[in-house]
């Protein structure tokens, strides 16, 4: 009888696990991956990185909870298997790798283990990419990309400001115009500009349903779009600042804010155009 009355309990706690909704399941994967979670929230908290990643956070929750209606009841068994190959790889990373690493693996083992909820056919990259973005990445973006992303801005901004007819040359991260030297400082590096362009980015594709294999096609555009609006901010500053007279004037940190914030306005501008209409010309 104690036997019976055993399995009739076993029977009822396995009847209410499975009746569990994706939400939940997708809640206890998150808190098995804590220990990364702390670790980001500690690096934000502490001001070592910037905080923009709770937006990201935030989109991918909204989007995530918009689409709680058609997740499957059943997961697909492939899409929980690699969750699970990359859980166990981000906590082992834990041990052998910088935190980062073992954070980017958790962000990517849970987007894997939402696409085992979704629907056939429901995109990936889109969450994924928010996923990353939440992390706190911008810090070490800047220190591993942004001398190179000074370097090339540099660049390409003395070659347009030689055909627009000024003295203009590169020594490293900084530019000799008209016989004045001006530095491209890590701000200008383009790091943010990058972040906020690829939120955009995935932010749009999630809300139009973008499939992957379009999304990743426009995805270089993107980048070229963030190119070309560093490259003109830095070009606009650096011509403003080898005015002579205008030197006091860029020293505004209003003027150098504002021209900053309205090519970041083009830049994201661009980037939901580029995506949306990506959407219209491949169904």
């Amino acid at each position: 009888m104690t036997h019976v009355i055993a399995l009739g309990r076993g029977a009822r706690w396995q009847q209410r696990i499975d009746t569990l909704p994706p939400l939940a399941w997708l809640a206890l994967h998150a808190a098995a991956l804590w220990p990364h979670w702390r670790w980001a929230a500690a690096r934000v908290a502490d001001g070592s990185d910037d905080p923009l990643g709770l937006a990201a956070l935030a989109a991918l929750l909204f989007f995530v909870a918009a689409g709680a209606s058609r997740m499957r009841a059943a997961p697909r068994a492939g899409w929980l298997l690699t969750a699970l190959g990359l859980s166990v790889a981000a906590t082992a990373a834990g041990f052998a790798a910088p935190p980062l690493i073992g954070a980017l693996l958790a962000a990517l083992a849970l987007a894997c283990s939402l696409q085992a909820f979704m629907p056939a056919g429901h995109a990936l990259v889109p969450f994924a990419g928010l996923a990353v973005l939440a992390l706190p990445l911008l810090s070490s973006m800047q220190f591993y990309a942004g001398y190179p992303l000074r370097v090339l801005t540099a660049e390409v901004s003395a070659w347009l400001l030689q055909l627009a007819g000024m003295e203009a040359l590169r020594a490293g991260s900084a530019m000799q115009v008209n016989g004045l030297w001006v530095i491209v400082d890590a701000p200008c590096s383009g790091v943010q500009m990058v972040w906020m362009a690829y939120f955009c980015a995935f932010a749009v594709a999630a809300f139009d349903g973008l499939r992957d294999g379009v999304l990743l096609r426009r995805l270089p555009a993107v980048g070229a779009l963030v190119l070309a609006g560093n490259v003109l901010r830095n070009t606009v500053l650096v011509a403003l600042e080898a005015q002579g007279e205008a030197v006091a004037l860029i020293d505004n940190q209003w003027v150098h804010q504002g021209v900053g914030l309205a090519v970041l306005g083009l830049v994201c501008a661009g980037t939901a155009r580029v995506i949306h209409g990506g959407r219209h010309a491949e169904r």
